[in-house]
């Protein structure tokens, strides 16, 4: 089979691998069908990652279940499938407390998309093995289109999490989203629908502040500070800098959620977070425990993260296309179920 792979800044190439085989009956094999970039991954691709190449790159799809073990219960050959980001077994400490991003069984950063914690391959790959499919794979829910949830697998749930558990702690809450990429245009779409006051959305992207009007957004193309103006942020700018000034438009007592990878070093103004009183939260997302909430709200038909969508390509442009500056593309190829993974 093929996998895409990371070869060098803004060169990814198909190489050939041996297709994946069930290692025990606990696993299942799947072909993804919508799978788009994160986030992130156009940061590697810019030659801003951490990890050098190659590595078979990809972290976000829904997938056709081709092939799945003896033990596997929860979805069958011909199941659409989202594949989380991370790799989790379900049933250890930290999988069963919702911390499936740092689960045991497992090396540490075991991921999808990049070499970290092991080589699990990608999700731009012709099949992927998951190693527990009971445990990871979430089918997607009847009337749902691949395309608009090819991101659930990362940047939509992460997008959920990052708003829906304050908003239901503080209804009505003002929401602030300094953002360049689809995380944010995400989170304005779901603060909108659960209850937000006001969303202001800050981009120089006038394209995305498009969209994010859409959403019912203010938009403004750089961020000023706006003392006690906000009591929820989310920074997705991976830029220290934009951060400092997104906590400084905190409330007392408000949340700060940095969705960024934050490459760089940085300075943040620890003094004026103190005597505000801030919550700052940096982390990867435990995207497995969010997954079915997420998917529950876009099945609401309150939300629209087609809207996000910025190309619907074709499977075999990958190696050409994805390297160039897109919102969020998503490759599809034939959806029709296989009954085998040859």
């Amino acid at each position: 089979m093929r996998e895409l792979t990371y070869v060098a800044r803004h060169s990814v190439e198909w190489r050939e691998v041996p297709d994946p085989k069930l290692r025990s009956d606990q696993e299942a094999i799947v072909a993804p069908v919508a799978a788009t970039s994160c986030d992130v991954d156009s940061a590697i691709l810019a030659g801003h990652g951490f990890v050098d190449p190659p590595f078979a790159l990809g972290h976000e799809c829904v997938a056709r279940v081709v092939e799945t073990g003896d033990a596997v219960t929860a979805v069958a050959p011909g199941d659409l499938v989202v594949v989380p980001w991370s790799i989790s077994c379900g049933s250890c400490d930290h999988c069963r407390a919702g911390l499936t991003a740092h689960c045991t069984s497992v090396p540490h950063m075991a991921m999808y998309g990049a070499p970290l914690g092991g080589s699990w391959g990608g999700l731009f790959s012709d099949l992927v093995r998951v190693p527990w499919a009971d445990a990871m794979l979430v089918p997607l829910p009847a009337g749902l289109d691949p395309v608009a949830m090819a991101s659930a697998s990362d940047n939509w749930s992460l997008s959920w999490r990052l708003v829906a558990p304050h908003l239901k702690n503080k209804p009505g809450a003002r929401v602030l989203v300094v953002a360049r990429g689809s995380i944010g245009l995400y989170v304005c779409d779901i603060a909108r629908a659960l209850g937000a006051s006001d969303v202001l959305y800050v981009d120089p992207d006038p394209e995305h502040r498009e969209i994010a009007r859409g959403y019912g957004a203010a938009t403004a193309e750089e961020l000023e500070p706006f003392r006690h103006g906000f009591d929820i942020v989310v920074e997705a700018t991976g830029r220290v800098d934009q951060l400092a000034l997104a906590v400084k438009c905190l409330a007392p007592e408000g949340i700060c959620e940095s969705a960024g990878n934050h490459f760089r070093p940085g300075e943040l103004p620890l003094l004026d977070m103190y005597l505000t009183g801030v919550t700052l939260r940096i982390a990867r997302d435990n995207v497995r425990d969010h997954i079915p909430d997420a998917l529950e709200l876009a099945a609401s038909g309150k939300v629209a993260p087609e809207r996000v969508v910025s190309h619907v390509l074709d499977w075999e442009q990958l190696p050409e296309a994805l390297p160039e500056k897109h919102l969020k593309p998503v490759f599809v190829r034939d959806t029709t179920p296989s009954p085998t993974a040859g």
